[in-house]
């Protein structure tokens, strides 16, 4: 589809085009809004006849990977995360790190592994090089064999010296292809080797060099024994996870080969819990497409989470599945574990999914991204001076029922949480569940601080909450600090419990949602999304841990004898609840304070049922 400019603004597939055009452009109305706008701009279109759904599948990858359609949804990595580029395409490869994949060498046979956390990549890094004897210097081979000594990594085993000349092309490239079959997690292979090196140079009494390979050996059995194995039988697996929050999903794929995870990666796509399943089978075409290494198995979320009624779920896996095999030269099963260790695999790839959206949020966007920039716009929309907002502070009532009645207060400064700066409240006046009276309660202690204690007051209060609340918290901050010019706005929510937009005290609301939201209704939900959240986990977090105690004191002050001493005294000695459930009646009777009555109560409290 082009607009009248002729730029392709969207690329898609059907079985029988005609139906999807009438879909299009025959007069009926259009419930998906995304949708709508699109085909509001279409002013011309093209088509392509292919034989069969694979080959439309990885047409509509090449094309979108090519235009960059707006109306579709795109794959994007986080530029934070750097890649392994190992050079196939040279005489001597090269193993380095990289900040982007390089299409050009790729097509040419570089291979990319990643993207990674920057630090996990500096300690793989450093295990190759303990394992492996890979040149680390800048000397460009085979131009620079024989121009200069070998270096001092060469003289103790680190290096293999390709540069003396005394190392051939292929004995090299052998090296390197064990160091892609540790990126691919297949050590065992690895492992044999180096140990018949190791056994073949005590033969030849050659101790040193054993040494040498002993010490690589150990190494690599090292990162193998803090590698989690996931399955008792050894299988290479893909899991997809996916998150969405903020008009965003976010979605991890974790490796698993040989049972052991060895890799993952992190994309972003545009779209929330709505259209899971498009968003889904675009990451599937679009990563995949060109990739010739796939696993047999991969592993996507149960169908409860998807939207069903936006596609036919078992034609599209179906679908894909052949387009998957077609790249791979081999059977691909798109699987949907309900039970066992393939659930508990994807279900790790889901909670990372939700962390790298945690992260992505709280840091407003991207690596790149300007933490700042959301305080800009909101000081547009608060009417405020330029640069006059960077403390920003939002607070959540938390509890259960009348009980463990407490608040959370978290900070941004520079649009950047300060962890340092967040408080906890635990109420002293307010006895009964009453947010109002508990939110009076928390802004009168806060309050009570400013900068002449080192406590500035905030630039920005966010409400958690419509206008209502918002009202409420204002008529509570103007009446405890008249004379300060603190700004107050409100976070909505939508139906769906997703912070959606931004409410003023004048009562006007702003959506920020919605299918086509611009660059600044972007930023802007992003840093409502990563307050509102945050305030929230820190403060029910807090509840919990309240609760927790209570529950503690309670059971145990349940027995006869036992006051709050005691009770202090036992989780002093045996730390948990558990434990002193556990412990014998003499190492009871051991406790400084505890008497011989006191460790028969609390032994008889525990075990009367084997009375």
């Amino acid at each position: 589809m082009k607009d009248a400019s002729g730029t392709v603004i969207y690329v898609g597939k059907a079985k029988k085009l005609r139906n999807r055009l009438r879909n299009y452009f025959g007069g009926g109305t259009i419930t998906h809004p995304k949708v709508a706008a699109m085909v509001a701009h279409v002013a011309d279109f093209e088509y392509v006849v292919v034989g069969s759904e694979p080959e439309a599948l990885l047409l509509e990858a090449n094309l979108i990977k090519r235009y960059m359609p707006q109306y579709n949804i795109l794959l994007r990595d986080d530029k934070g995360y750097p890649y392994v580029c190992i050079t196939l395409n040279e005489e001597y490869p090269r193993v380095f790190k990289a900040f982007r994949i390089d299409e050009r060498a790729k097509k040419a046979g570089a291979l990319y592994f990643g993207p990674y956390m920057s630090a996990d990549l500096f300690y793989t890094l450093k295990s190759i090089e303990e394992i492996f004897p890979l040149k680390r210097c800048n000397r460009k081979l085979p131009q620079d064999i024989g121009k200069e000594r070998p270096c001092l990594n060469s003289h103790i085993g680190k290096c293999m010296a390709p540069c003396s000349g005394n190392v051939s092309a292929a004995e090299y490239r052998k090296m390197i292809s064990q160091i892609v079959l540790f990126f691919e997690g297949k050590f065992d292979g690895i492992a044999k080797e180096l140990k018949a090196s190791m056994e073949q140079a005590s033969e030849d009494l050659d101790f040193e060099k054993a040494v040498i390979y002993r010490d690589r050996l150990q190494a690599l059995n090292n990162i193998k024994q803090s590698q989690r194995v996931f399955m008792e039988v050894k299988r290479d697996v893909d899991a997809i996870g996916v998150w969405s929050d903020a008009g965003e999903t976010a979605i991890r794929k974790l490796e698993l080969r040989e049972g052991r995870i060895v890799g993952s990666s992190t994309y972003f796509m545009a779209g929330d819990k709505s259209s899971l399943s498009e968003v889904l089978v675009s990451f599937v075409t679009q990563y995949y497409a060109g990739v010739s290494k796939i696993p047999p198995t991969i592993l996507i979320p149960h169908p409860e989470i998807l939207d069903e009624d936006d596609i036919d779920l078992e034609d599209t896996i179906k679908a894909l599945e052949e387009f998957l095999e077609e790249q791979a030269g081999h059977k691909v099963k798109i699987h949907m574990p309900e039970r066992g260790e393939l659930k508990e695999l994807q279900k790790l790839a889901e909670n990372n999914a939700r962390e790298m959206m945690v992260r992505r949020i709280l840091r407003g966007g991207g690596a790149n991204a300007d933490p700042e920039a959301a305080l800009r716009f909101l000081e547009e929309l608060l009417g405020a001076a330029p640069n006059s907002i960077n403390r920003v502070e939002s607070y959540d009532i938390s509890n259960l029922g009348n009980d463990d009645i407490c608040a959370g207060m978290v900070v941004f400064k520079g649009g950047k949480p300060d962890k340092s700066s967040y408080r906890l409240f635990k109420m002293k006046t307010v006895t009964e569940q009453d947010d109002f009276a508990s939110m009076r309660e928390v802004l009168t202690r806060r309050l009570a601080h400013n900068k002449d204690d080192g406590f500035e007051y905030p630039s920005l209060i966010l409400v958690d909450g419509g206008h209502g609340q918002l009202s409420a918290v204002e008529s509570v901050v103007r009446s405890l600090a008249p004379e300060s010019d603190i700004l107050l706005a409100g976070m909505v929510k939508n139906n769906k419990h997703r912070t959606s937009g931004i409410v003023f005290c004048d009562g006007s609301e702003i959506r920020l949602d919605g299918d086509n939201p611009s660059d600044r209704d972007v930023v802007l939900l992003r840093f409502l999304t990563s307050v509102q959240n945050e305030v929230h986990r820190f403060a029910i977090t807090y509840q919990r841990k309240l609760a927790t105690k209570r529950n503690i004191r309670y059971r145990l002050e349940n027995i006869h004898g036992i006051g709050p001493a005691k009770r202090r005294a036992l989780l002093k000695v045996f730390g948990s609840v558990k434990a002193i459930e556990e412990a014998s009646l003499e190492a009871l009777g051991e406790v400084k304070g505890i008497s011989d009555a006191d460790a028969q109560a609390v032994y008889s409290y525990f075990h009367e049922e084997e009375g």
